[in-house]
């Protein structure tokens, strides 16, 4: 009799949590973060709700994995370092609007921004693995190009980064306009004006 192998419970529970992930994703690009509910996600996936339980404490969490596959990592974020700070900092911001634009997943991280303004555990998720890894980065790739003569001795950089990233997502949040290349390459020029060495 031909020996029987066991189910594979690593596989399956990893294509049930793949399943709440883009379940999650349809259902806010389809109803809103506030019409989103776990009952929903586990219907939408074919699981249990005590399923998703089991991994996320809430909406938000799922959503947050949804968003951030790599669960945030600060060692995955760095910033392409080519010598010329006007062209990596263009190329990160096209990335960016890129990004910002992707329409799968647009509603997702509308919702998470908006939901971490009232979710002090989400804003502090966000800030923690998300926002602070990727401020660091422009940060360090700032420190690179004040040392190769590129950004003036004295400047805030922390200040100096918020001129690029701050008008995309300001524009992104309140869609008063579109995102685009062009824009942030428009930004990038106007910030490195003031940043550059006299």
């Amino acid at each position: 009799m031909p020996n029987k192998t066991a189910p594979d419970s690593t596989r399956r529970s990893e294509r049930s949590r793949r399943a709440i992930l883009d379940a999650a994703l349809e259902l806010v690009a389809e109803s809103g973060f506030a019409k989103l509910t776990i009952e929903a996600i586990a219907a939408r996936a074919g699981v249990g709700k005590q399923t998703i339980y089991r991994w996320w404490p809430s909406k938000a969490a799922v959503l947050f994995e949804a968003c951030v596959p790599d669960g945030g990592d600060p060692r995955a974020v760095e910033l392409p370092d080519t010598g010329d700070i006007e062209a990596d900092l263009k190329t990160v911001l096209r990335a960016t609007v890129d990004e910002l634009n992707d329409p799968r997943l647009a509603a997702p991280t509308r919702a998470l921004a908006a939901e971490s303004q009232s979710d002090q555990d989400l804003a502090a998720m966000l800030t923690e693995r998300v926002l602070e890894p990727q401020l660091q980065a422009y940060v360090r790739r700032f420190e690179a190009a004040q040392e190769a003569g590129q950004i003036a001795e004295g400047i805030d950089l922390r200040i100096a980064l918020e001129l690029l990233v701050g008008p995309l997502f300001h524009r992104w949040m309140t869609r008063t306009l579109p995102v685009t290349h062009a824009y942030a390459e428009t930004v990038a020029d106007l910030a490195l004006r003031g940043l550059r060495p006299r």
